[in-house]
């Protein structure tokens, strides 16, 4: 069972790659990758109880919160066009 749903999430991680590299704004592409880190929590997870280290799940987690903190962080570049700046500026609105 855990082989046949590993190799499912391997097929959408291509997928997703593909759809990533195609796609044709840069939130289809962000989205892409977003979901590519999400599948690849999920394929740690599995390869975790496939070869009997459960151990390998606290990297999964690690990895979605890097994840997570790597996609608000684009976003916030691509929106501010800066990461230091915590506090808004008056001309932004």
């Amino acid at each position: 069972m855990f082989v046949a749903a590993a190799l499912a999430l391997l097929a959408t991680m291509i997928l997703t790659i593909a759809r990533a590299l195609l796609g044709p704004t840069l939130y289809d592409r962000l989205l892409a990758v977003n979901s590519f880190g999400t599948k690849t929590v999920l394929f740690i997870a599995v390869f975790g109880f496939l070869t009997g280290r459960p151990e390998f799940l606290d990297i999964a987690l690690v990895y979605s919160l890097i994840n997570f903190i790597g996609t608000v962080a684009v976003l916030k570049f691509y929106e501010y066009d800066d990461l230091g700046s915590g506090a808004y500026q008056e001309d932004d609105f």
